[in-house]
This record gives structure tokens, C-alpha cells and sequence, in this order.
């Protein structure tokens, strides 16, 4: 009997897991892949990501293995510069392998006691009352208190749930790779230049070692499930450039169309839905890994805490009420952002327009914090504008805030040193600090970061501890 069992061990799954077990859940993680994934995709960690890392004391290793680079011309490919002083103390974009992070958030995974069983896809369900049975696809049956499904855009979990996945077909497709070239970099750059005057979906970037990574239109739609061939690669780069730059060696080829969708509900029951197995949509401004990573971090805690005991009765409920607004609301910037790639007059006359609002600093840094999730504020009620945002890593006397949140914990920053967390002690943190960095006496941070509370008084405080931390222990 488990608590939680995860279908699929992607970033998304592989994170829940160890957010479950940082509360000592018993996860069993089933992935239907054998072996984890092996071609060397390059993925961009958001700022918000970073923070989430950073609070779980992974950043380090991630940082490590990755390359930094700006977080300015992410919006629709448009060149201009970051803002100055982004509200994060992580404001880049850190470039890492995905198998990269697939494999580092396993093994934080399984280093906390989550259990990873490759090789076993999930092939039906059913739920009652007091939990969930899995039926993987060598008959064998497991039993779980709830099921959730990680599993990727053509989700087993969501189809065997019946959840609607409501959207757009792929309208347009294209390629991508990494593959070595036979020509100098001037001519690539040159030829990158003139075709970008009129399309910005072709980019050709030197990746290291005579290794390019290759993005281009495809000629048409495809419902092939196999990825591209070279001279898929070829043929187009011979239409949209008139030459193929004389790619060839391949290290992996896929393709990708932009499609987008999401699913009506992300939780039937004791069944789930996070990652892509929840929304779909295209990769412009690298945002789908980090939207899963971000639905784990916001779930993890609250089905912990309903596994425990502790939940008020509609915890769980504001995974979906928190979660899907943020979905929808990628879904439409990433529309906007493809349709700003279009080559027809009407989209690059509106590209050309958006290109000079942003020379204006409050439009810049509003679409930087829409893509890079910093900007997100939780519909708490009413209170001041910090209510319901994240709150930055900021220093105290003890070190950084983020340093005391490992254990993903809930955390009282109290700058009148009055306040206590009687009651609420084994999930709940306190830190007495009146050198805190913040222009409130304290708050209330849950264990994703975002503040849930703000006041001085222990009445106030107690009845949000009730509210998002349960009953008392006591």
C-alpha cells in the first residue's frame, strides 16, 4: 500500500516525488521507459524554477552542470535587453541538459525514499472511497491512496480518467536537432540574418565542437510519432535557406508542433493530473518543463498534508483553483508568441509595434515575470499587493530564507519577535529576525515560497496557520 503512486518519471513526476517524501510519503514512481531519456536536448531553467531549486538546495548541483545566460529576448524571440533589478536574486535563464535534470531530480528523488520502477506503464485504474487501484501492463495490481498522473501529453492517466483535454490541433510543426555542419559559421550567421528579416522560427546556434542545434519549419504537419530523419533536416533547410549547410551526424532529431491544450480538471477524485499530462502547448519561450516543475512544488505539499491528516477540507481543492488560471494563461501568452512569429504582414506589423513597446522598461519586465512565472500572484483575498506572490531570497541572520526552506516546510518570518507557531511546530517553522529585509513586521510563507499571510497579531496568524496548515497537533 502506497500513498502516492506517480505515473511518470519526467521532471514533473520526479519532483513531485521528493516533494511527497520530504513529508515521508510512501511514493512508488512508474515509468513506462526503460532507460531514462538520451538524447542531449538543451532546456532552460525560468527564474522561478531557479527559486524553486535554490529552496530545496538543489540550485548548486544545477548550476554546476548548466550555462547561465540572459533572461532578455525570450518573449517571441525579440532582442532587447533584461531590465535592471528583476525581483529575484536568480534573474538568468540556466541552460542544462535535460537528461541532466531528469536524472538529478531522481536521484534527489530516490535520496529521499521514493521508489522508481522503470519499465511498468500504467494500463488502468479504478478508485473508491479510500484509495486507488493501478494496473501496470504486466498485470500486476498496486494499491495507492492516490494516483497522479505525470505522463506526458498523450496521458494514459487523463484518458482512462475521462478528463476533457480541450484545445487546438497542431496547426504548424517544426524541426529540431542537434547535428554537426559543413560549412564556416560567417556563412551561417549571414544566412541566419536574411531569413530572420522575414522568419524567426529558423535559428541555427553553434553548440560546441562543429555541433549546431537546428530549428526549422517543417514542410507540413506531420502524425508520425517517429522522430524527423536527416533528410527531413535537409529538405527543409534547402527550402526555407536554399542551401543544407552540408548537415550531417546527427546526435538526435524530434519534432515538435503547436498544438495546445488544456485539461478541464486536474483532479477527478483521488486521481491527479500535473506537467503535460495537464497542458500542452508550443515550447516558444522554453515554459512547459518549468510549468510542470512549478504544478509538482504546489502540489506535493498539499496532498502530504491531506496524506497526514492535517489538510483543511479544501486544500487539495487550490491545487486546481491556483494551478490551471497559470496554465491558461501560458497557453494564451505562448498563441500570442507563435503568432508573432508568423511571416504574414499582419502578425509582423503587430511583432513591430511590440518591439518598440518594449523599448519601455514596465513593458519589458511585465512580459519577462510573465515568462519567467516570477510575476504570478495567488488569489489569497485581500490584503497588500506581496499577498499571494512569492517572496525573494532574501538574507537574514541566519543565512539566506531560501536555506531554511529544504525541508519544505511552512515558515513564520517574524520581525516583532512576539509571534509563535504553538500548535503547528511539526510543520511549521519560525524565525524571530528584526534585521529581515522585508517593510511588513511579518508573514506567513507556505512551503512553495508564496506568502499566505502578512500582520502582527497571533490571532490573525493562527487562523491562516488553521487555514493552510490544519488542525493543531496539540
Amino acid at each position: 500500500m502506497f500513498d502516492v503512486i506517480i505515473a511518470g518519471c519526467g521532471p514533473t513526476g520526479a519532483m513531485l516525488a521528493a516533494e511527497l517524501r520530504l513529508h515521508d510519503a510512501r511514493v512508488l514512481v512508474v515509468e513506462k521507459e526503460t532507460e531514462p531519456t538520451a538524447f542531449v536536448r538543451i532546456v532552460s531553467l525560468h527564474m522561478r524554477s531557479l527559486e524553486l531549486m535554490a529552496m530545496r538546495g538543489l540550485l548548486d548541483r544545477l548550476l554546476a552542470r548548466g550555462r547561465q545566460r540572459s533572461v532578455g529576448g525570450i518573449f517571441a524571440a525579440i532582442s532587447k535587453p533584461a531590465p535592471e533589478g528583476l525581483d529575484s536574486a536568480y534573474a538568468y535563464l540556466l541552460g542544462i541538459p535535460q537528461p541532466v535534470i531528469e536524472h538529478q531530480l531522481e536521484a534527489h528523488a530516490t535520496a529521499l525514499g521514493a521508489q522508481v520502477r522503470r519499465g511498468g506503464a500504467v494500463v488502468a485504474f479504478e478508485q473508491d472511497e479510500q484509495g486507488v487501484t493501478v494496473e501496470l501492463a504486466d498485470g500486476e495490481r498496486l494499491r495507492a491512496r492516490y494516483l497522479v498522473g505525470c505522463d506526458g501529453a498523450r496521458s494514459t492517466v487523463r484518458k482512462l480518467l475521462g478528463v476533457g483535454f480541450p484545445g487546438e490541433p497542431a496547426r504548424t510543426e517544426t524541426l529540431m536537432g542537434e547535428m554537426k555542419v559543413g560549412v564556416p559559421q560567417e556563412e551561417i550567421a549571414a544566412k541566419m540574418a536574411e531569413i530572420h528579416k522575414t522568419d524567426r522560427r529558423f535559428m541555427m546556434r553553434p553548440f560546441g565542437e562543429g555541433v549546431y542545434s537546428v530549428v526549422v519549419p517543417a514542410g507540413e504537419v506531420s502524425d508520425r510519432a517517429e522522430p524527423p530523419t536527416l533528410e527531413d533536416f535537409k529538405q527543409q533547410l534547402c527550402a526555407i535557406a536554399g542551401t543544407d549547410f552540408g548537415v550531417h551526424s546527427p546526435r538526435w532529431l524530434s519534432r515538435f508542433g503547436d498544438a495546445t491544450r488544456l485539461a478541464e480538471r486536474y483532479r477527478i477524485g483521488r486521481v491527479l493530473l500535473a506537467g503535460d499530462a495537464a497542458h500542452i502547448h508550443p515550447p516558444i519561450g522554453g515554459q512547459g518543463l518549468n510549468l510542470g516543475l512549478q504544478d509538482a512544488v504546489n502540489l506535493g505539499w498539499k496532498l502530504a498534508t491531506q496524506i497526514r491528516g492535517w489538510a483543511p477540507e479544501t486544500l487539495l481543492d487550490t491545487y486546481q483553483d491556483e494551478r490551471h488560471p497559470v496554465a491558461a494563461d501560458v497557453l494564451d501568452n505562448t498563441r500570442a508568441q507563435t503568432q508573432l512569429l508568423s511571416t504574414e504582414p499582419g502578425p509582423q506589423a503587430v511583432r513591430r509595434l511590440l518591439t518598440e513597446l518594449m523599448d519601455f522598461d514596465e513593458v519589458n519586465r511585465y512580459l519577462i515575470e510573465k515568462i519567467t512565472a516570477i510575476g504570478i500572484r495567488y488569489d489569497f483575498g485581500a490584503g497588500p499587493d506581496l499577498l499571494g506572490r512569492r517572496l525573494r531570497d532574501i538574507d537574514l541572520k541566519a543565512g539566506r530564507l531560501y536555506d531554511q526552506l529544504h525541508q519544505g516546510r511552512g515558515l513564520v518570518l517574524d520581525r516583532t519577535q512576539r509571534l509563535t507557531v504553538n500548535g503547528w511546530s511539526d510543520r511549521v517553522d519560525l524565525i524571530a529576525d528584526p534585521t529581515a529585509a522585508l517593510d511588513v513586521p511579518a508573514i506567513l510563507l507556505r512551503p512553495d515560497g508564496h506568502v499566505a499571510w502578512i500582520g502582527e497579531h497571533q490571532q490573525d496568524l493562527d487562523d491562516h496557520l488553521a487555514r493552510w496548515f490544519g488542525k493543531t497537533a496539540n
